[in-house]
C-alpha cells in the first residue's frame, strides 16, 4: 500500500533503485526528449529560476530555459514575461506572478521568530528599525515618483551593517533587499547592473493571500514535484527554504542511505524508459546544484569551479554538465567570445570513455548551443 505524508513513521516506503531514482529526477527537471514548449509552463513546474548574472557562455537562466525549451526559446522571452508581469523577480529568481500568493503570509511574518539556537530574526528587525527614516524616505520617493534605479534612492542609514564581506558598505542595498523580503518593495527590472525597485502593492497580484501553513505545504509539494525525489530535510535552492516537509511519499534508494521523499504524481512512470536526448546543463541547474545530492542519485561528481585558481580546476571555470538520456556523463568547458563571434570549447570531461553515439550527439547539442548564441564553434579540444 504506498505511503502518504499522513502515514506513521513507520509506514512502508516506496523502494526504488538508483536508476529509477534518477529517472524521476530527470523527468521531474523536464529533461526528457518530450520537450515543453512554453516559458511560462517552465518556470511553473521548476517553481523558480535562479538569475545569476554570470554569463561565461549565457546567463544561468538562459541555459536553463534553453535547456528545456531549445533554440525557439530566446533571452528576450524572460524580459517580456517579466515586463509583461506574468514573471516576476523575487530574491534572484524568477517565478510565475501567481505564486506570489503562497509567499505574501511570509513576507507578512517577516523575519520570523528566534530559535533556540538563533537570534537572527531579531537581530534582521531591530536593524531595520534603526534605519526606519531610510526606508521610509525610500517608500515615498517611490510612492512619489515610480520606478527607480538603486542609485536614485535615498541612502541614509544611520546603522551599517555588520560585515566583512560582501555587504560591507553596502547598506542601502541590504536595506532593500530586506524591504523585499517584508513585501513592501519588489525589482521591476535593471538599469545596467543596478536593480530598479517600485512599490510591491503595484507589482505583485491583488490575490487572496494563503494562510502560512497552507502556502508552505503547497510550496513543499510544488518543490518535490520540481525534484522528483529529495531528502525531507535538506535541500540546497538559494532562495527557498531548504526541505519538502512532508511533502510526497517515503522513498528509500537502493544503496543509498537514508529516507527520501518522492512525488507521487511520477510513480506511474518509474518502471518507463526515460525519452532520452541529450543536454549541456547550466552549472546552476537544479538537477545538479545540489552537489551532494548529484553524487548519491546520479552519480556525478561536479563542482562549480569559478572560485577557485585557474590550475585548481578539473572540468574548467563555467563547466556545462552533460546529460545524455537519463544519466550525466560529462562536462563541457566552454565560453562565448562574443568579440571574436565564436563558441570556445577548450575541453570535452569524458566521465567514462564515451561510446560514438554520445560523442555525436553532444557535437550536436555544442553545434546547437553555437547557433542559438549567434556564434560559431571553435573546438580547441580536438587540437
Amino acid at each position: 500500500m504506498p505511503a502518504t505524508a499522513a502515514d506513521a513513521p513507520d509506514a512502508p516506503a516506496h523502494r526504488l533503485t538508483r536508476a529509477q531514482a534518477r529517472r524521476l529526477a530527470v523527468r521531474a527537471q523536464l529533461l526528457t526528449g518530450d520537450r515543453p514548449t512554453e516559458l511560462l509552463d517552465v518556470v511553473r513546474h521548476l517553481t523558480v529560476v535562479q538569475l545569476d548574472p554570470t554569463a561565461a557562455v549565457a546567463p544561468s537562466v538562459d541555459l536553463v530555459l534553453w535547456s528545456r525549451l531549445g533554440g525557439s526559446y530566446a533571452a528576450s522571452d524572460l524580459r517580456d514575461a517579466l515586463d509583461a508581469g506574468s514573471l516576476v523577480e523575487l530574491h534572484m529568481m524568477a517565478r510565475p506572478a501567481e505564486d506570489l500568493a503562497l509567499l505574501r503570509a511570509e513576507m507578512a511574518a517577516w523575519p520570523g521568530k528566534d530559535t533556540p539556537t538563533s537570534t537572527w530574526p531579531s537581530e534582521l528587525r531591530d536593524w531595520v528599525a534603526a534605519n526606519g527614516g531610510c526606508r521610509q524616505e525610500i517608500l515615498a520617493l517611490l510612492r512619489a515618483e515610480g520606478p527607480l534605479p538603486v542609485p536614485a534612492l535615498p541612502d541614509t542609514c544611520v546603522r551599517p551593517w555588520r560585515s566583512s564581506g560582501w555587504n560591507r558598505g553596502r547598506d542601502r542595498v541590504r536595506l532593500l533587499e530586506l524591504m523585499v523580503g517584508r513585501g513592501e518593495v519588489a525589482v521591476v527590472g535593471r538599469e545596467g547592473r543596478d536593480k530598479v525597485y517600485d512599490l510591491a502593492e503595484r507589482v505583485y497580484p491583488d490575490d487572496p493571500v494563503v494562510p502560512l501553513a497552507e502556502a508552505e505545504a503547497e510550496r513543499d509539494r510544488r518543490r518535490l514535484r520540481a525534484l522528483g525525489v529529495a531528502r525531507p530535510g535538506r535541500l540546497v535552492v538559494p532562495g527557498e527554504p531548504g526541505s519538502v516537509g512532508d511533502a510526497g511519499e517515503p522513498a528509500v534508494v537502493e544503496g543509498v542511505r537514508g529516507r527520501w521523499r518522492v512525488d507521487p504524481g511520477l510513480l506511474a512512470a518509474v518502471h518507463d524508459e526515460v525519452p532520452g536526448r541529450t543536454a549541456l546543463l547550466s552549472p546552476l541547474d537544479r538537477l545538479v546544484l545540489d552537489r551532494r545530492r548529484a553524487v548519491e542519485l546520479l552519480g556525478f561528481d561536479f563542482a562549480l569551479e569559478m572560485y577557485k585558481p585557474a590550475a585548481a580546476r578539473r572540468w574548467g571555470y563555467w563547466a556545462l554538465p552533460v546529460l545524455h538520456g537519463e544519466e550525466l556523463v560529462g562536462k563541457v568547458d566552454a565560453t562565448a567570445e562574443a568579440a571574436e563571434g565564436v563558441l570556445r570549447v577548450d575541453a570535452v570531461h569524458e566521465d567514462a570513455p564515451w561510446p560514438r553515439e554520445v560523442r555525436e550527439a553532444v557535437d550536436a547539442e555544442l553545434e546547437d548551443l553555437a547557433a542559438w548564441l549567434g556564434l560559431e564553434p571553435l573546438r580547441l579540444d580536438r587540437r
